[in-house]
C-alpha cells in the first residue's frame, strides 16, 4: 500500500504525463490486443486525475493529453497507409497519426472538462456516473462534427471474442456511444471499491464482468439464401496495376464459380472488386484502360458468367460524374448485376475517408506536394446515406462501404429496414491492426442492429458475422479463399434500430440528472 502511494503521489504531481500515460494504457483494450481489463483501470485512473485537477481548465487538458496518447496509439495503422503511394515519403505517416490525434484528443477534453464540473461537486462514484455522461456526449459529437470520425469507441473493448459477443450483448438496449459510457461506470465502481478498500465486493465486480465478457453464444440460427463471399486477396502494391487486373479478375472469377445446384445464390465480391467501368455513357477514352476491350456490356456480360445461373453478384466499382465529355468526379459504388449482365441496383458510399477519397482542402494542400493517401487524383463525391437495395429473391440489402459501418445509427435506411448488411471493404492498407478493429466494429453495427452483416474484403478479414454479432465464419488475412453458406437470418428490430443516436444519448442524460441530483446529498453527507 505504501508503494501504490507513492506512485499515486509521483502522477499526482505531474497529471499530464499521467494521462498520456493512461491514455496509451487504455488502447490496449481494443483489438488486437483486447486488453480490456487495462482499460478499465486506465480509466479509473483518468476519473481520478479528472477529480483531482485544480480548475475546469487543468481538467481539459488533461483530458486532451489522454487522448492524443489514446488515438495515436488506437489508431497506428494509418501510418501503414502512406507505404502504399508515392507521391508522399512513409515517414509522413508516422507524423500523420500524432497530428491527427492533436484533432481527435479534443473530444476526450470537453467530456473531462465537463466532467470536472460534475465531479467536483459529488461523490467520486457519483461524479464517475456524471463523467460516463459527459463522454457518451463527446463521443457522439466526434462521429458527425466535420463529417465525423467514429473509429474506436470506447465501447469496442466489451466486444467479447470471435464466438461470443461479451458486454456488446447490451447494445440494441444502449447503443454504442452508451455502452462506452458504461465503460466509464464500470471503471468509476471498480475504482470506488479499490480506494474502499472492499476486495470482495470488487473481486465479485471483476468475476462478473469476466462471466459477461465470456458468457457462451447463442447456437447459430440457419437462412435460407445461399450466398458465396470471395477474398481474392488482391494486396495493396498490386491493386492499383494494370498489367495485374486480368489476373485479379480471373482469380476472383475463379473463386466465384458455382459448385451446388443452389438456386438464387448470391455473390459477394469486395470494394475495389472491379477495375472496370461498368456502366454506359463514359467518353471512350475511359474503357480504353478496361481488361474487357473497352466495351462495358462484355464487362457486364463476363461477371455474369462468372456469377453464374441464378446468381446475383454484388461488387465494389466506381462509377464517374461527366460533365462536359469529362469525368468531374467519382463514386466508390457498390454495383448489383444479374447473370445475364443486367444492372439491378447500385448504391454509393456516403461516408467518404479524408485524404483516402477527396483531399479536404485540396486548393491549399495540393500546391503544397499533399495527395490522397490512394491511387486516382479525382475526388469521390458522397452519395445520399444509407440505402435498401431491393433485390427480389436475393433479399433487401443493405449497403456500407468499408469505413462506413463504424458509424454507429448511420448504417440502416429506418423506413426500409434490410434483410442483412453487406460490407465490401479494402483493407489491405490499414496495416495489422486495422482489419482487427474494422471487424469488431462491424459486429457491434450487427449487435445494436439487429442484422446480419457479411463482409468481403480484398485482403482480409472477410466474415460473416450473425445478428448476435459473432463470427460464424471467416477468412484471415492474405488468404485467397471464399465462404458459402446461408445469410444469417434478421432479428426483429431492436430498440436501438427503431430509436438510433436518440436511445445512447438519452442514457447519458439520465446518468448526468442522476449524477447532479446526489451532488447536495453528497454535500450533506460530507458536513456529517
Amino acid at each position: 500500500m505504501e508503494r501504490l502511494q507513492q506512485i499515486t503521489g509521483f502522477f499526482e504531481g505531474r497529471p499530464r504525463l499521467a494521462a498520456a500515460l493512461l491514455g496509451l494504457a487504455a488502447a490496449t483494450g481494443f483489438p488486437p490486443l483486447g486488453l480490456w481489463p487495462v482499460t478499465l483501470f486506465a480509466i479509473g485512473g483518468l476519473i481520478w486525475l479528472v477529480r483531482k485537477a485544480p480548475t475546469m481548465r487543468a481538467a481539459g487538458w488533461t483530458g486532451w493529453f489522454f487522448g492524443v496518447a489514446h488515438f495515436t496509439l488506437a489508431n497506428n495503422w494509418i501510418a501503414t497507409a502512406f507505404t502504399y503511394q508515392a507521391e508522399m515519403p512513409p515517414i509522413l505517416g508516422w507524423l500523420a497519426v500524432p497530428l491527427v490525434s492533436l484533432y481527435l484528443a479534443i473530444y476526450p477534453a470537453l467530456a473531462c472538462l465537463a466532467g470536472h464540473y460534475v465531479a467536483r461537486r459529488t461523490s467520486f462514484l457519483a461524479g464517475g456516473i456524471g463523467f460516463a455522461g459527459c463522454w457518451v456526449i463527446a463521443e457522439w459529437l466526434r462521429s458527425w462534427v466535420f463529417t465525423g470520425y467514429a473509429w474506436d469507441p470506447l465501447g469496442l473493448v466489451l466486444l467479447g471474442p470471435w464466438d461470443r459477443p461479451g458486454l456488446a450483448a447490451l447494445l440494441p438496449w444502449m447503443g454504442t456511444y452508451a455502452l462506452s459510457g458504461l465503460v466509464i461506470v464500470l471503471a468509476a465502481a471498480l475504482m470506488f471499491l479499490l480506494q474502499q478498500r472492499r476486495a470482495l465486493p470488487a473481486l465479485t465486480l471483476a468475476v462478473l464482468l469476466g462471466a459477461g465478457m465470456y458468457w457462451p453464444a447463442p447456437p447459430p440460427a440457419k437462412g435460407t439464401l445461399s450466398f458465396t463471399l470471395v477474398q481474392p486477396d488482391v494486396r495493396q502494391e498490386e491493386l492499383d496495376d494494370p498489367s495485374k487486373y486480368e489476373e485479379h479478375f480471373l482469380r476472383t472469377a475463379k473463386l466465384s464459380a458455382k459448385r451446388e445446384p443452389t438456386e438464387n445464390r448470391l455473390v459477394l465480391w469486395p470494394e475495389s472488386g472491379v477495375p472496370d467501368y461498368l456502366r454506359d455513357g463514359y467518353p471512350q477514352r475511359y474503357y480504353d484502360h478496361m481488361t474487357a476491350g473497352g466495351d462495358p456490356a462484355f464487362a457486364r456480360y463476363r461477371l455474369g458468367r462468372a456469377v453464374g445461373e441464378d446468381g446475383l453478384l454484388l461488387t465494389g466499382a466506381v462509377d464517374l460524374l461527366i460533365e462536359d465529355g469529362r469525368a468531374v468526379g467519382a463514386y466508390n459504388s457498390v454495383t448489383a448485376l444479374a447473370s445475364d449482365g443486367a444492372i439491378v441496383g447500385g448504391y454509393n458510399k456516403a461516408h467518404l475517408v479524408p485524404y483516402g477519397e477527396y483531399l479536404a482542402l485540396r486548393w491549399l494542400l495540393e500546391p503544397l506536394g499533399a495527395s490522397r493517401l490512394v491511387a486516382g487524383t479525382l475526388d469521390f463525391i458522397p452519395g445520399p446515406g444509407p440505402q435498401t437495395l431491393q433485390l427480389g429473391p436475393w433479399g433487401n440489402a443493405g449497403i456500407q462501404i468499408c469505413y462506413e459501418i463504424v458509424f454507429s445509427g448511420q448504417v440502416v435506411d429506418r423506413g426500409n429496414r434490410p434483410d442483412y448488411i453487406f460490407n465490401p471493404s479494402n483493407d489491405g492498407w490499414f496495416g495489422s491492426w486495422g482489419p482487427p478493429q474494422h471487424l469488431g466494429q462491424a459486429r457491434m453495427r450487427a449487435i445494436e442492429e439487429g442484422l446480419p452483416v457479411l463482409r468481403a474484403t480484398t485482403t482480409g478479414i472477410s466474415a460473416v458475422i450473425d445478428a448476435n454479432g459473432i463470427v460464424r465464419s471467416h477468412i484471415p488475412r492474405h488468404r485467397a479463399d471464399r465462404i458459402d453458406g446461408f445469410v444469417p437470418p434478421a432479428k426483429a428490430p431492436t430498440w436501438f434500430a427503431r430509436t438510433g443516436n436518440a436511445l445512447g444519448l438519452g442514457w447519458a442524460f439520465f446518468v448526468l440528472a442522476i449524477a447532479l441530483a446526489a451532488s447536495p446529498v453528497a454535500t450533506r453527507l460530507r458536513r456529517r
